[in-house]
């Protein structure tokens, strides 16, 4: 018990003298290692905004939804929609140092069907899983590095064509980034 009471009152001083004797107010604006003043360094002032290079209205529009929720936005990008035909999955990728060689190579280990077609004049892929008539989507190569994806799935049953869609998406993509 006696000791106890010695490491409580130990405790108590070590934290008396931490918070009386060792704080300091520094003046000016908080910024992030290897910040600067002047604003935000051009390789992240549009961080996550490859997410919106195509309105929800647009997705929603696209594969005939009414209402659209945000998902996860990183490097993949997700949207729920709902439409007369049921729960719709979209999916945005985008990869810096993507290929479609890389991409065509995964696609064959997934067993996935891969068709070349074109988007604009340039290369892409449309890939569909096996025996999956909902769902499909495009690769295609970005405009200055990469690749960007769209992926599309219904709920089985009666749907647009997901493969459409996921063209289209692939489209606006290529014509807003330019």
């Amino acid at each position: 018990m006696n000791r106890r009471m010695v490491v409580a009152a130990a405790g108590a001083v070590g934290l008396l003298a931490v918070s009386s004797g060792c704080g300091k107010t520094v003046t000016g604006t908080a910024l992030p290692i290897g910040g600067s003043a002047t604003g935000i360094g051009d390789d992240f002032r549009n961080l996550l905004t490859e997410c919106d290079t195509v309105t929800e209205d647009q997705i929603a529009k696209v594969v005939g939804g009414e209402g659209i929720e945000r998902g996860f936005f990183g490097a993949i990008c997700r949207w729920d929609i709902t439409g007369s035909s049921g729960n719709i999955k979209v999916t945005f990728n985008w990869f810096e140092s993507g290929s479609l060689d890389v991409e065509r190579q995964t696609l064959a280990k997934l067993k996935y069907e891969a068709t070349d077609i074109t988007v604009q004049g340039r290369k892409a892929i449309q890939e569909r899983r096996p025996n999956d008539p909902d769902s499909c989507g495009v690769t295609v190569g970005a405009l200055d590095t990469g690749i960007v994806g769209w992926w599309v799935q219904y709920r089985p049953g009666a749907h647009p064509d997901a493969c459409e869609a996921a063209s289209k998406l692939t489209d606006l993509t290529l014509n807003l980034s330019r």
